[in-house]
């Protein structure tokens, strides 16, 4: 069974650091494209990065540019999150996604596999 496990989450003060993992039970982990999402319990899902599968170009959203850094490695199956100088608003559950598009999205659509998710919080 296909699936994707997250770890890495936790409490962190304002202006600290996490690095969130994804570990993928998949086929082929090097032809997806991942992501990492963010929900709030009442909000929408934002989208934080991404990474292609092609050349491992990288998307960031705009609240977490220049703070957070998505990388892979295609050996290990796994997707990472380093997030730095972190901030109360970053609070949110994280959960890693997979789809097979041509480009990596910011789209949630364009993902089929998603993980359950890893609880991040930034005290003030």
């Amino acid at each position: 069974q296909e699936q994707l496990v997250e770890s890495g989450g936790g409490l962190v003060q304002a202006g600290g650091s996490l690095r969130l993992s994804c570990t993928a039970s998949v086929r082929t982990f090097s032809i997806y494209n991942m992501a990492w999402f963010r929900q709030v319990i009442g909000k929408e899902r934002e989208f934080v990065a991404s990474i292609n599968w092609r050349d491992s170009a990288t998307l960031y959203g705009d609240s977490v540019k220049g703070r957070f850094t998505i990388s892979r490695d295609n050996a290990k199956k796994m997707v990472s999150l380093q997030m730095s100088s972190l901030k109360p608003e970053d609070t949110a559950v994280y959960s890693c996604a997979a789809g097979p598009a041509w480009s990596a999205s910011t789209r949630t659509a364009e993902y089929v596999l998603w993980g359950q998710g890893t609880q991040v919080t930034v005290s003030s």
